[in-house]
Order: C-alpha cells, then sequence, then structure tokens
C-alpha cells in the first residue's frame, strides 16, 4: 500500500488542500491520502486555533475523495512535533510506504522544523509547488541540504518505494488558497 501523509493545522481546510492531496494521488500513484490534523503547530500562533473537533469534521467534509482519509490520533500522542507522528506511524504500519507531503511554503521553512532531518531520513517527501513559493525549491535551506536526494518530478510515481532521504518538487496547477487568508477575511467581515 503507498500512503501520502498531508499533515495541518487545517484552520480551516480549503480546496488548496484537497489540491494538494489529489495531485499526490495522481502524481504519486498513492492508494490513499491521510489527513492528519495536528492539535497545534508550535510554529503558528494558537490564539484564532478552532478547536479540534471542528477542525476534523470539516476536514472530513473537504476531504469526500474515497481514496481520504482523517484523523487526529496526533493529540493521543501528547507531541505536537511532526517528527513523533511520523515515527510513529511509519513504525506501526511497516508494510505500507508512506510519503510525506508538503506545500512549497512549508519547504522554505522545513529547516524550523523540530528534527527536520530526521524527517527525512524516515521516509520520502513530495513538495508540491504553491503560488509565491517555487523559489524554495532552490532557495530552501533544506532543499540545498537534500540536493543530492532530490529525483526528477518525470520519476516521482517510484518515490513511495525508495529508501529515504528521497524527494522532489512537483510543479503543476497551483492553488493560492491559504488558511491564514481565509481567516483574515473572516475576521474582517466580523468586524
Amino acid at each position: 500500500m503507498r500512503v501520502g501523509l498531508l499533515g495541518g493545522s487545517f484552520n480551516p481546510p480549503h480546496s488548496g488542500h484537497l489540491h494538494i492531496a489529489e495531485l499526490a494521488l495522481r502524481r504519486l500513484k498513492l492508494h490513499q491520502v491521510w489527513w492528519l490534523v495536528t492539535p497545534g503547530n508550535p510554529l503558528k500562533d494558537q490564539h484564532d486555533l478552532a478547536p479540534l473537533a471542528d477542525r476534523v469534521a470539516a476536514c472530513e467534509a473537504t476531504a469526500s475523495h474515497p481514496a481520504m482519509k482523517v484523523t487526529a490520533f496526533e493529540a493521543s500522542l501528547r507531541s505536537r512535533f511532526t517528527a513523533d507522528t511520523l515515527n510513529h506511524v511509519v513504525n506501526r504500519y511497516v508494510a505500507v510506504d508512506f510519503v510525506w507531503l508538503m506545500g512549497a511554503d512549508n519547504l522554505g521553512q522545513f529547516h524550523r522544523w523540530q528534527r527536520w532531518r530526521e524527517i527525512a531520513a524516515l521516509l520520502p517527501i513530495a513538495v508540491i509547488d504553491r503560488p509565491g513559493s517555487t523559489m524554495a525549491l532552490h532557495n530552501a535551506l533544506a532543499a540545498k541540504v537534500l540536493r543530492k536526494f532530490r529525483i526528477d518530478e518525470s520519476d516521482a510515481a517510484h518515490l513511495p518505494g525508495l529508501q529515504p532521504p528521497a524527494w522532489t518538487f512537483l510543479h503543476g496547477p497551483r492553488n493560492s488558497l491559504s488558511s491564514s487568508a481565509i481567516r483574515s477575511v473572516g475576521s474582517a467581515s466580523q468586524a
């Protein structure tokens, strides 16, 4: 089984998240994409974070594709670090070929994540292009450090079975929606 893992606060989830998941399903030839709804991102302000149950319900409504599963098990791990979550998943489902999915906007800050090198050594990574973030492919510290492990996107379907570190950058139609922009519009309309 080949599974993409798409983690995030999803505060709120939107068509950009769905776009990333659908693109990954097609280009990586995945069987499923699991949306990992986090209790909270340590790199983001938590003051406007919707309750976890509300975000899970919104993700379930957004990720209506039959190959997409929504989970919030990270809350039971008592950790908010992706490295801990991914270690748990990879060790629990040893027969599954996992790929970590991230938008190119996250590639630019990946080096700030707790134990990011451990994540890169744990499972392959697919970075999906986002408006305004294409240059992260060349400028991001993590992209520079991991440059020799990058595979061409024409070989992306092989990524799930590769020994990490391995990663690819997927170009294609881009979706400009972001959760922070949606929250900003919502806050402005309530004022």
